[in-house]
């Protein structure tokens, strides 16, 4: 047990790096994943991962594989996206799903035809699928830098952020300045994509903000429940995914995904809020 579970992280300080900036990534992305899901909103933390490859490619074609600069365009092509959807929907008068459709699309294939034009395929799969090799301590003080912003956010913001979740008519009518909290979750959120894409990749970073989110609904009804259950999965499941990209050789992204997925099909199956064990359940009814 002590060669599969710990071993790996006392031999090799590479693992060691990776599994702080994760931890510190569980620690701060789920929350935020949990009110863009309360906000209905789960799909556009997708829409906003890859929305910002572009960016990172860009970084990439001008500065290489260092840090500063592939964070610096992931962030300015997230943010683009985010903001720029909304505006094109109100000049247009269309749905900012639909913007938020075609901005992500547009900017996914131009992000994967910058690095195909100037990195090898190796450069591709580390931004796009992650690599524990590449959480240097630049890319570990983004992680932690973006995990220590957002939990001070959260907790000046908790408030007008649950008001604004479960009642927007009443947060406008005490002026809670809902349109402002919004634009700032969702920077914070394209900020912790942005830090996260060099341990899980681009195309990966999502996940462990959004999966464990999800994934902690069937283990309670309310928000503070939910947010330390979403915390605790991603921890698990950033642990379990490190230990099986080292010893199965799979790229650290898809391997922490993997096991974060895993995760939510237990919680399904096995939640005690809506999970399907429970529906099944001799004796179980649905309450009005």
């Amino acid at each position: 047990m002590y060669d599969l579970l710990i071993a790996p992280f006392t031999e090799f300080g590479f693992l060691r790096r990776a599994l702080v900036g994760c931890l510190a990534l569980a620690l701060s992305a789920p929350p935020l994943g949990v009110f863009l899901m309360l906000r209905r909103m789960s799909l556009t933390a997708d829409v906003l991962g890859h929305g910002m490859l572009p960016g990172v490619a860009l970084g990439f074609v001008l500065f290489g594989l260092w840090v500063p600069g592939l964070a610096l365009g992931g962030l300015l092509a997230g943010l683009l996206v985010a903001v720029g959807a909304g505006a094109l929907a109100r000049a247009t008068g269309g749905r900012e799903d639909a913007s938020l459709a075609a901005l992500y699309l547009a900017a996914l294939a131009a992000g994967v035809a910058l690095v195909s034009w100037r990195g090898s395929a190796a450069d591709l799969s580390q931004l796009l699928f992650g690599s524990v090799l590449g959480v240097d301590d630049a890319a570990l003080l983004l992680m932690a830098g973006g995990a220590t912003l957002t939990l001070a956010f959260l907790a000046f913001a908790w408030r007008p952020l649950v008001l604004e979740c479960f009642d927007p008519a009443f947060a406008q009518a005490v002026g809670a300045r809902g349109g402002f909290w919004h634009l700032a979750l969702l920077g914070l959120a394209v900020l912790n994509l942005v830090a996260a894409f060099q341990a899980v990749g681009t195309l990966m970073a999502v996940g462990l903000m959004m999966l464990p989110a999800i994934a902690a609904r069937h283990w309670s009804r309310e928000v503070g429940g939910i947010v330390a259950v979403a915390v605790g999965l991603a921890w698990v499941a950033a642990v379990g995914g490190l230990l099986a990209s080292y010893h199965l050789d799979l790229p650290s992204g898809p391997a922490i995904v993997l096991a974060a997925a895993a995760l939510w099909a237990l919680s399904v199956l096995l939640g005690p809020v809506d999970g399907l064990l429970g529906r099944w359940r001799p004796g179980h009814h649905v309450e009005g």
